[in-house]
């Protein structure tokens, strides 16, 4: 591989999760600053949707008729212009148009996440060797916006981190036009049974793929919980420079990514599955336990076991549903999985744990220490029975699987 295409894609992958980093940590807190706290889970329920529809986009358009890096740097271009002008619309008390703004970016963002991964395999020949290297600095990018914005800069409650977004997603767009050619990947239609994952489903039919499909869907509900309140709970609690603070997940996750493959020499997947489960419900108690004194070191132990509930569960459900299924339906099962994960359950999880909210956290004063702590409680519950459910339920202990590809139950 080509030192220049190197650094390049590393440069794209920078960029790209940068500008995710930039305003997803910091958003419900300068939300809460102008008035639109009770609006704080909508700006979490556009990702999702965003989600859903990128299949979509990606199958029947961008796949077929234009090259990858040219569509890459026309959404990126729309979508940092629209996340540049939704602070304007914050400002002037206009919330409809505010959630229309961030929906518009994250529309045109979402896509873009799958449109930079295949990119990145098209110009390399040792996709297991080049990738991760090149992903994480994804992460760091993410990193380094929450450094910037937070600990640098200060701007936990105001519209800068959007505009800072927004600037930098004009300019990945631009930097877009100078990366390698990669011409369409789909010549031939592509069926909306193939963009839902319908055949991959078809074909995975044992009860322990079912189960793994089901508890990630509903595992992803509390998570969406983490993603949009957490930020505000370290906020309340007087923590400074929270997105700061938050983006000490995002370093766990970079630890843990690394050490995953040792834990795969001694653990089976199930176990693996379970641990991250664990997480969850250990994050949300600590929160929980954290909330009438605001302790806090019990909050920073919820963040920093990020990289445990994601990559535990995350990473390791993609593998293993890349290891239960055939070559021919590897990739529709592995956007099924996102469809579920990241489109359905968090959609959902960001309705319900507005819901929750603005139902229980109706103070801002003495009396809010406990509302928080019934709160936190609530998902830490939540996530236990989907712990306990799946491991009764799925039976597959193995990560290995045989020859035709159909895992064993």
């Amino acid at each position: 591989m080509k030192k220049s295409i190197y650094f390049q894609l590393s440069g794209m992958m920078f960029l790209e999760f940068f500008i995710w980093g930039a305003w997803y940590v910091t958003v419900g807190n300068y939300m809460g600053r102008i008035g639109m706290t009770d609006v704080i889970y909508w700006a979490y329920t556009v990702g999702p949707i965003g989600a859903i529809i990128s299949p979509f986009f990606l199958g029947m358009v961008a796949d077929r008729f234009f090259s990858t890096e040219k569509v890459l740097g026309m959404l990126h271009i729309i979508g940092g212009v629209a996340m540049f002008l939704a602070p304007l619309a914050a400002e002037a008390g206009a919330a409809g148009w505010f959630i229309f703004l961030l929906l518009l970016h994250m529309i045109c963002y979402m896509p873009t996440i799958g449109l930079a991964n295949a990119l990145a395999f098209h110009h390399m020949t040792e996709q297991e060797k080049y990738f991760p290297i090149i992903r994480v600095f994804g992460t760091v990018g993410w990193i380094v916006a929450g450094i910037l914005v937070s600990a640098v800069l200060g701007a936990d409650e105001t519209g800068l981190p959007l505009r800072i977004a927004g600037t930098a997603g004009v300019v990945m767009g631009l930097y877009a036009y100078t990366l390698p050619h990669t011409p369409p990947s789909a010549k031939e239609k592509v069926t909306f049974r193939e963009i839902m994952g319908l055949d991959a489903l078809a074909q995975l039919k044992s009860p322990s793929f079912v189960v793994f499909i089901i508890s990630s869907f509903l595992i992803c509900i509390p998570l969406s919980t983490y993603y949009a309140y957490a930020p505000v709970f370290v906020n309340f609690n007087g923590i400074l420079n929270p997105g700061f603070k938050m983006s000490f997940g995002q370093m766990s996750e970079t630890l843990f990514i690394i050490l995953l493959p040792l834990f795969f020499r001694f653990m089976r997947i199930k176990w693996i599955l379970l641990v991250g489960m664990l997480a969850w419900v250990l994050r949300y108690v600590l929160f929980s336990l954290a909330a009438p004194s605001g302790i806090f070191w019990m909050i920073m132990g919820g963040i920093i076991l990020h990289g445990i509930c994601y990559d535990f569960f995350f990473v390791a459900g993609q593998i293993y549903v890349d290891k239960s299924s055939t070559r021919q339906i590897r990739g529709q099962a592995q956007g099924f999985l996102v469809l579920m994960t990241y489109g359905a359950g968090m959609l959902i999880g960001a309705q319900i744990s507005g819901w929750l909210h603005n139902g229980i956290v109706t103070s801002t004063g003495p009396d809010a220490a406990a509302q928080w702590q019934t709160f936190w409680a609530i998902p830490a519950a939540f996530g236990a029975i989907i712990m306990i459910v799946f491991s009764v339920f799925f039976k597959n202990s193995s990560s290995s699987v045989p020859e035709n590809g159909t895992q064993t139950a």
